[in-house]
């Protein structure tokens, strides 16, 4: 039996992801083997992909490397001492972050420490595209301590991470606004945001006396929604490239500002799959691409205009 997983050849782009075949592991001790059928796409995939930023600098070395951080699929095989699980049952999990990687494969073993099991009622499809987004998003916004009535910003609203925290600082009571482009609008007011259209005018010009601002942008956007925020506004700024300057400049400006890194916490998704079982929270997708289709998934991430979350179908 064939393990196919897609590979970084090189740092550049997209064209350097190939599709290579190995042998299915075998599960340690404290481990199972997952047959992946989903395997989410993150941005820092792809910036990971173009040799930038830090996972890029500690793999370089490393190359051939497999990316990938959140997958979905069922247990097949339990290393010894493995006792969480039994054979059959669905999971998904935040595995190998930020430096061992790994879910582009269609057979991974996994620590069973590191996996959630799915509920009957959610689909690996969904499962797939929590772990990193959704902690990412409940992390950010744990991270401000949001209260009732707080007026927080969210840029970049329709996005992966986007999507869960609007839906999660909707439900913390705060009163939510977002930025997206005009064919998001609708979607946004749908989750319970106020949603401002970045491409007819800058959003300092159309908002003012925000409490809390939640930067999935980076750069001249966030820079832009600093003017927003009132006297001791709170600023959590997610892409780690401009995460100093974002926080210098907010911190010039008399604000709380942080950077941040996301935590895997399988108690965390935990939580979140049990949300999405119930129906208090959504999860969007985009595009599901055939594994052999990688590079259109990473081309498409490179738009910055995915609603939701793209998959890979590790099975296909």
């Amino acid at each position: 039996m064939k393990n196919r997983q897609i590979v970084i050849t090189k740092f550049g782009q997209p064209d350097v992801l190939a599709v290579r075949e190995s042998l299915v592991p075998q599960p340690q001790i404290g481990e199972v083997l997952v047959k992946v059928a989903y395997a989410g796409v993150n941005p820092i995939d792809v910036k990971t992909r173009a040799g930038l930023g830090w996972a890029a600098a500690q793999n370089k070395d490393n190359l051939p490397w497999v990316p990938g951080y959140d997958i979905s699929g069922e247990i097949i095989a339990l290393g010894e001492g493995s006792d969480r699980f039994i054979i059959g049952d669905k999971v998904a999990g935040f595995i190998g972050f930020p430096l061992q990687g790994g879910g582009y494969s269609q057979y991974v073993c996994v620590p069973e420490s590191a996996l959630s099991f799915v509920p009957e009622s959610v689909t690996l499809e969904a499962a797939a595209s929590l772990p990193l987004a959704g902690q990412t998003a409940a992390q950010a916004l744990e991270n401000v301590a949001l209260k009732d009535g707080e007026r927080v910003l969210i840029l970049a609203g329709a996005g992966g991470v986007g999507h869960i925290a609007v839906q999660i600082a909707v439900a913390a009571k705060a009163e939510v606004f977002t930025t997206c482009s005009e064919s998001n609008l609708d979607y946004l007011a749908t989750l319970g945001a106020h949603a401002i259209n970045y491409q007819f005018a800058s959003v300092s010009e159309r908002l003012e006396d925000v409490d809390v601002l939640i930067d999935l942008i980076g750069g001249d956007a966030a820079l832009d929604a600093l003017k927003c925020l009132k006297d001791h506004a709170k600023v959590v700024t997610i892409p780690t490239m401009s995460a100093e300057l974002i926080c210098e400049k907010a911190k010039l400006l008399g604000f709380s500002a942080t950077g941040m890194l996301v935590d895997p916490s399988p108690e965390q998704l935990d939580a979140m799959l049990y949300m999405v079982s119930i129906g208090l929270l959504k999860v969007e997708i985009q595009h599901i691409y055939p594994y052999t289709q990688v590079i259109d998934a990473h081309i498409q991430i490179e738009t910055g205009h995915t609603r939701g979350k793209i998959l890979l179908d590790m099975q296909c």
